[in-house]
């Protein structure tokens, strides 16, 4: 059975002549050219028809990066890269892709065809490895692409708010792998703005504060609003220049550290887009990346992500279509621990029901924490705790994990001064009963003061 090919090469000289040769008569592994594109939006898009099982990259073509090979392997098509004659820097380039096969555009077509036959194999799952060498003659030999090393673990900084790219030098860099990996919360609830935001900053400081290295992390795809709540300049989103790294497979913890805001000893922010149509530099892929090395910098990482679960725009293209609530979910399904934070007044109960359901239908596996903000007496009733343990237990069968209380007033001092409610407001029982929930989930307690003696 004749194997599809497409290519694009960004008019590199080995194209034409390989193409011609490739598509020639070859009784034992045929080839059919499909097309030659011009860049790699062309490639996606003929990848994504179904037209190709084999795609050929040079090594040199613009935006190829690891975003643009997942989407190509997700629409089932084998990448082989073709690399300048003993040039190093183009085999790592094709690793930092994540391309796993590629050969010297002056090997020999034998060569060529044995590679390309053996991504294919790979691809369909037959059980070979894929290669992590430039092939230069048939006796090749296989290996693993290695991406980009999660690195060391950051800590000790002084005091202070730092901008970014000011902190490089003051992250401990540990040895690999001395610490286990940081845990990941999502902070996610249904629409109506029941508190996300304000959960998630709140949560993140108060690890901190219990002695736990943190990252704040904006993953809003609809627009965040985590760097004005701490009265900091939200013109550079740090998560989109550490996704852009992440796509090139370049990002480690000393980068990542140095696009962080560095609030306090213990907690980093790393801002998110302001404007909601900046959403496409949110790749679900690049987070991944993102959030692995976030476990290397922090022992918790808090990501406070938007409202929606849809995926209906993959019925709307007949390609492989721009996820932007992909993100959200990447976040979701990479998280150990959602916090699902809803609103307690009846709309909200009734949101924040509805928004579980969706959670469930979306097949996230993540164990889920239900969290009621905004509890008051005047929506709820005379025993909230009660009222709100029925509600759920009703209509989702499960329990609220705490409770958090309406502090209005701590939290506008806290919005004016650009604070957090600790800095503000540290009396407020807001910040009491997120303290617990910090507690709970980190398993440090905080200390205790003691009653005076009049």
């Amino acid at each position: 059975m004749s194997i599809a090919v497409v290519s694009a090469a960004d008019g590199a000289a080995w194209e034409s002549a390989l193409l011609a040769e490739l598509g020639g008569s070859h009784p034992e592994q045929p080839f059919t050219v499909v097309r030659r594109c011009v860049d790699i939006v062309e490639l996606l898009a003929v990848a994504g028809s179904g037209q190709a099982v084999v795609a050929l990259v040079d090594a040199q073509l613009r935006r190829l990066d690891a975003d643009a090979v997942d989407r190509l392997t997700a629409g089932a098509v084998a990448v082989v890269g073709v690399t300048a004659p003993g040039a190093d820097a183009d085999a790592e380039r094709l690793r930092d892709a994540g391309i796993g096969f590629f050969v010297a555009s002056d090997a020999a077509m034998a060569v060529f065809g044995a590679v390309i036959a053996a991504a294919v194999a790979d691809r369909s799952g037959s059980g070979e490895e894929p290669g992590g060498h430039a092939f230069a003659d048939p006796a090749f030999a296989t290996g693993s692409a290695s991406g980009a090393s999660a690195g060391a673990s950051a800590g000790g900084v002084p005091a202070g708010r730092v901008g970014p790219g000011m902190d490089r030098e003051a992250a401990d860099q540990s040895q690999p792998g001395a610490a286990p990996p940081g845990k990941v919360i999502a902070v996610w609830g249904p629409t109506g703005a029941p508190g996300r935001t304000t959960t998630a900053v709140t949560l993140a400081d108060e690890l901190a504060r219990l002695g736990q290295r943190s990252l704040l992390v904006d993953a809003d795809v609809y627009g965040g609003v985590v760097a004005s709540m701490f009265g900091l300049l939200d013109e550079s989103a740090g998560l989109v220049a550490a996704c852009r790294q992440a796509q090139s497979r370049r990002l480690d913890v000393e980068g990542l550290a140095g696009l962080c805001w560095q609030v306090d000893a213990g907690l980093r922010v790393l801002t998110g887009i302001s404007r909601a149509d900046r959403w496409p530099e949110l790749r679900g892929t690049a987070l991944q990346g993102v959030l692995a090395v976030a476990r290397a910098l922090a022992e918790y990482t808090v990501l406070d992500v938007g409202f929606c679960l849809e995926t209906d725009e993959e019925l709307s293209y007949d390609t492989l279509a721009p996820r932007r609530n992909g993100a959200t979910l990447t976040a979701l399904e990479e998280a150990d621990l959602i916090l699902a934070v809803g609103s307690a007044d009846p709309i909200g109960v009734q949101r924040l029901v509805r928004g579980l359901g969706e959670l469930r239908a979306a097949a996230i596996d993540t164990p889920v924490w239900i969290v009621v903000n905004r509890v008051r007496r005047g929506v709820v009733g005379a025993k909230p705790e009660t009222e709100l343990q029925a509600a759920l237990h009703r209509f989702t069968g499960q329990s609220y994990t705490a409770l958090l209380p309406y502090d209005r007033i701590s939290l506008d001092e806290a919005a004016v001064a650009g604070q957090t409610l600790a800095e503000a407001a540290a009396a407020s029982p807001l910040r009491a009963a997120v303290t617990e929930l910090a507690e709970a989930i980190c398993g440090v307690a905080a200390p205790r003061r003691g009653r005076r003696r009049k």
